[in-house]
């Protein structure tokens, strides 16, 4: 590969860790506690949330052991070509997840902007108008942030780490004093009329759940800026799945042991309230300002990991080749990261957050997780023989849990964003026989 377009192996073990873990916080849990909490009626909400857990664990080893083998940039973009054939089946799929990419990522970096500027609010009040320009103030700033070298970008990274965890555990220490398990674990179904109304909120609410723990393959995405990437990147996505699953566990444990499940049903700030409850108004807004700081961390993480799956698509001939472009000093897919930065800001201005968060995960269920779960199992079974770095272990129950759990979830979202997801699949699937098919895939760079 020419100097023009390779990338520089300088993230070590703890800052890919750091880069998945403040990529998997942001204002994520922060949003969906309220949404999760209604949806359950109280703390059976626990159960989405382990739920989510379980499924990050067993797709966590999908991704392990797809990152230790193929270390690039790009992640799914290369793992859906080696596990369907670069000649076959895999050109196009991996044309379908940079078909379904180019919304997706905005939409992620557009939901954390827009759950950033709600959450601003508690500070100080804003119209509608106000919010989008400080959601879109922030997805320029952070492109300003991740424009330098990838040593810099982890240095960074490890700071918003520390904030990070530091905030998770002031919360959940802070709450100790004033918990009632009483409160906290008083877990029933009354609200739920017939059974199938439960399957529909749990399937919802691990949805939610879900989309919280997103982030620990973001390592996979950085492949070809890891050191040691066959031992590193499993390390880092089950330190970051196991921490963050800590974290979340006991944060949403501890708020229903201090407030009523009915308030944090109907907060739109329910980590703010919670510091009220516990200290004062000051208090609550001091951690607000961090809570938004764990968000900016968030987004700082998710713009950069998928920046470069522009770039590894362009650096195989599959999509626009100026996208390939690394900046000749720094050594980072510049280009790629202002288009995916462009267009998020774009995005951030134009939606809500729940039609953000919804249309996210319906769109890369089936063309990301469950397509590379299948092909991993059928990886293992028509080459046995071949090289693993990492390999999963109790092969296949893993990929198969992580199939059955995705498709649950899919099963009970709404059918528009289904429909509307399997109109982007037919529609790549049309642009790529009508246009690409025949066209040779051109390395940019032999």
């Amino acid at each position: 590969m020419s100097t023009d377009h390779k990338l520089e192996r300088g993230l070590s073990l703890g800052q890919a860790t750091a880069i998945n873990m403040i990529d998997m916080v942001g204002i994520g849990p922060f949003v969906t506690i309220p949404m999760i909490v209604s949806l359950m009626h109280g703390p059976a909400s626990i159960i989405p949330w382990l739920i989510g857990a379980l499924l990050a664990y067993m797709d966590g080893m999908v991704w392990a052991e797809l990152g230790a083998k193929w270390p690039e940039a790009g992640g799914s973009y290369v793992f859906l070509q080696k596990l369907f054939g670069e000649r076959k089946g895999g050109r196009l799929m991996s044309f379908l997840f940079i078909w379904q990419t180019t919304l997706q990522a905005p939409l992620v970096i557009a939901s954390g902007a827009i759950g950033f500027a709600n959450y601003f609010s508690y500070l100080i009040p804003l119209t509608f108008l106000q919010k989008k320009m400080v959601s879109g103030t922030l997805v320029i700033l952070l492109v300003a942030l991740l424009y330098r070298n990838i040593k810099n970008v982890g240095k960074i990274s490890v700071v918003l780490w520390c904030i990070t965890v530091g905030t998770i555990i002031w919360l959940v220490l802070s709450g100790i004093p004033h918990f009632n398990a009483a409160q906290a674990f008083n877990i029933h179904f009354d609200g739920f009329n017939s059974t199938s109304l439960l399957y529909v909120a749990i399937g919802q609410a691990s949805l939610k759940s879900v989309y919280s723990y997103l982030g620990y393959y973001n390592v996979c995405h950085l492949g070809a800026e890891i050191k040691d990437p066959a031992r590193n990147i499993p390390r880092s996505i089950f330190i970051s799945i196991t921490g963050i699953a800590i974290f979340y566990l006991a944060m949403q444990t501890i708020i229903l042991g201090v407030l009523p499940w009915q308030t944090v049903a109907s907060s739109d700030f329910v980590a703010s309230i919670y510091f009220g409850q516990i200290y004062n108004h000051t208090i609550a807004q001091v951690a607000t300002l961090l809570i938004l700081i764990i968000a900016l961390a968030s987004l700082f993480s998710a713009i950069l990991g998928y920046s470069r799956i522009p770039y590894a698509a362009a650096l195989d001939g599959n999509f626009f080749s100026i996208f390939a472009k690394v900046h000749p000093k720094h050594k980072f897919p510049h280009i790629s990261l202002l288009a995916v930065g462009g267009v998020g800001f774009i995005f951030s201005l134009l939606f809500k957050l729940g039609d953000a968060i919804t249309a996210i995960l319906t769109m890369r269920i089936l063309v990301q997780f469950v397509s590379q779960a299948i092909g991993v199992i059928a990886w293992h079974y028509k080459k046995p023989g071949e090289e693993r770095p990492h390999k999963m272990p109790l092969f296949p129950l893993p990929a198969i849990l992580c199939i059955i759990i995705w498709l649950f979830i899919y099963s009970t979202i709404d059918y528009h964003y289904i429909l509307y997801s399997l109109g982007i699949i037919a529609l790549g699937v049309i642009t790529y026989f009508a246009f690409m098919r025949r066209k040779p895939a051109t390395p940019v760079s032999p």
